[in-house]
């Protein structure tokens, strides 16, 4: 019963992502009470997504890097400072234009590697820009904060290091022991309900991020509904600027970086700024969960038309 229920997750893993985080908004108490699992279940989301990878795939682009490298420039660099730009130009509510800026500069989240399965793009990519991201963050993040925006994150380089570190170097190490244990035939057969886990931790932290947005809302719905706006607007304007940028690396890769792009890890983003982060940025980085679920919803139909398409 539980490998029909984890394949029935993996199957249809993009419409109930989509109803995740509106189920959080809905029952408070249940985003509440998930809270705590915010942590482990981007642990065990990178686990599954690592287990179901083609690690030959990956290593091919570790043995070409070009792609990789452009990618991570325009990503953790250039994003960044041409939301920044554009953003001084409209001129939204100052809390929400740092919110947007953080967002731009942090790694691709980790769960682009499970986005990509469910949307049939280049997964081995997507690893590497999360991973690889993930990685670089401590490094390109808090200096790019203090020059876009004149604010100092409170926390050293190398506590948050470890932190995301810990995270993904520990969830490589746990699929890499279980892949020696387990043969690789078997974990092609159950790749079913290893989608399922993932798609499972996936619901999870979208419930969980959404405790206390319910609440904003009822308190402050003009900026709730400008957030929102900001929110997809933020996720779909970044997706298609990359997508164009690298169409010359091919569709299925391009439309891989742009996922990425539009898709950040505010969740660990948050975790580090614990404490320091102004409410509004906070309130932005849970409400940007919400494009987050519903896009590949959309996008999954679109997508395998344009990849079934001759080039």
């Amino acid at each position: 019963m539980l490998s029909r229920f984890l394949v029935f997750l993996s199957t249809h893993g993009t419409w109930i992502l989509a109803g995740g985080v509106f189920i959080g908004l809905a029952w408070p108490q249940a985003a509440r009470f998930m809270g705590p699992m915010l942590a482990p279940s981007v642990f065990l989301i990178l686990t599954a997504s690592l287990l179901r990878l083609d690690w030959q795939a990956a290593l091919g682009y570790a043995r070409r890097p070009l792609l990789v490298v452009l990618s991570l420039v325009a990503l953790m660099g250039l994003a960044p400072i041409a939301t920044a730009f554009v953003l001084s130009l409209v001129e939204p509510p100052s809390g929400l234009a740092g919110a947007i800026v953080l967002m731009a500069a942090a790694s691709p989240v980790m769960a682009a590697i499970a986005f990509s399965q469910l949307l049939d793009l280049d997964a081995a990519l997507a690893m590497m820009l999360s991973f690889v991201g993930t990685l670089l963050a401590p490094l390109t993040v808090p200096p790019l904060a203090l020059a876009l925006l004149g604010i100092e994150l409170k926390i050293g380089t190398g506590e948050l290091m470890l932190r995301l570190g810990i995270i993904a170097f520990g969830a490589a190490g746990v699929a890499a022991l279980i892949r020696r244990i387990v043969s690789r035939e078997t974990l092609r057969r159950r790749s079913g309900e290893i989608d399922g886990i993932a798609v499972a931790m996936l619901l999870i932290f979208a419930v969980a991020i959404m405790d206390g947005v319910a609440a904003a809302i009822a308190e402050r719905p003009g900026f709730v509904a400008t957030a929102t706006g900001l929110a997809f607007a933020s996720n779909i304007v970044l997706q298609l600027a990359a997508t164009a940028v690298f169409l010359w690396a091919g569709l299925r890769q391009a439309l891989t970086v742009g996922l990425a792009c539009g898709n950040r890890n505010m969740g660990l983003l948050l975790a580090a700024l614990a404490g320091t982060a102004d409410f509004d940025v906070v309130l932005f980085f849970a409400i940007g969960q919400i494009p987050m679920y519903v896009l590949p919803a959309l996008q999954r139909p679109v997508y395998r038309r344009l990849i079934a398409r001759p080039s």
